[in-house]
């Protein structure tokens, strides 16, 4: 892959500050790639959460998304998705992609050793009935068609062992708990009615824990 594009004039020139031409030249011709390998898709689908960036004009956002591992799926040789959970409404990550598809996805695991995989995409939002139907309790589903794909090294990640799933993830047969902010006196007048987009069914029950 060409490197021209991946690169903007600020990087270029502290590359060529740093004398780190050549290596991001070959970083970028070599590691970059359009398509998942098999590391990749085995890396991702293996995920329980990902950190998300969107943006709109001057105004950037980084979000966390979490579930089950297999909760992102590829779908293709460069095109995954996700499920948007029940959240707090305030649809900074879906707003962002509404008027801006660009998004940068980082997916890493806090074992000290797995290399980090990074994204740079499009993304769009589907309600659609098939796509709801791959993802259980979603609200949307995200769609990002990858267009740079690839590793960074592990270093500086910290060795943290994860003890326990989360327990607001949409799960068939379980109801999740009601999250402790949707309770507050000085919420609960603001929550959404039942039947309103985007609700659950109750405006007082079961919730995910994304920030749609």
């Amino acid at each position: 892959m060409a490197a021209r594009g991946f690169y903007h004039e600020g990087m270029l020139a502290l590359q060529e500050q740093a004398d780190g031409r050549r290596l991001a030249e070959f970083l970028a011709t070599s590691a970059r790639h359009s398509e998942f390998s098999e590391r990749d898709a085995a890396h991702i689908t293996s995920a329980s959460f990902f950190f998300i960036a969107s943006s709109h004009g001057d105004h950037p956002d980084c979000s966390f998304k979490g579930g089950d591992p297999g909760f992102v799926k590829i779908i293709g040789p460069h095109t995954l998705e996700f499920p948007d959970y029940d959240g707090n409404l305030m649809y900074r990550t879906l707003g962002n992609i509404a008027v801006n598809p660009k998004v940068g996805l980082l997916f890493m695991t806090f074992d000290g050793k797995s290399y980090r995989i990074r994204i740079n995409g499009d993304a769009g939002i589907h309600r659609d009935a098939e796509s709801l139907r791959r993802h259980h309790g979603a609200k949307a589903v995200i769609r990002v068609e990858c267009r740079d794909i690839y590793p960074n090294c592990p270093r500086y990640v910290p060795d943290l062992a994860m003890t326990a799933r989360s327990a607001y993830v949409p799960r068939p047969g379980e109801t999740p708990p009601t999250p402790e902010w949707k309770t507050l006196p000085e919420v609960v007048p603001h929550l959404p009615q039942s039947g309103a987009r985007g609700a659950t069914s109750s405006s007082r029950d079961s919730v995910g824990q994304r920030d749609a």
